[in-house]
């Protein structure tokens, strides 16, 4: 079981992995889509200028991406902090 400290560690890190994540999917969903459009429209992937499909299809798919990004981090910090669910002994 996590001690007062341990519990404030882990629950800030989950927040520091959370906040970077969530910048990143800003970053690529507004500034791709959004602010750099400009730029991104130069290159064109399929036909199609990158910043419309960064701002239709790669900000879902960076999105995606990050949410198993997240439970490969979330895995990890469990582990550290014993607390993940592959523990033996604790099943009812």
């Amino acid at each position: 079981m996590l001690g007062r400290g341990y519990k404030r560690d882990y629950w800030s890190r989950n927040l520091m992995y959370v906040g970077i994540l969530l910048a990143i999917w800003f970053v690529v969903s507004y500034g791709f889509g959004i602010l750099f459009v400009e730029e991104m429209n130069r290159i064109r992937i399929g036909g199609f200028q990158l910043g419309f499909w960064f701002a239709q299809q790669g900000s879902i798919y960076v999105f995606v991406a990050l949410i198993f990004v997240y439970v490969k981090l979330m895995n990890r910090l469990d582990r550290e902090f014993d607390v993940d669910e592959d523990r033996e002994g604790d099943s009812p």
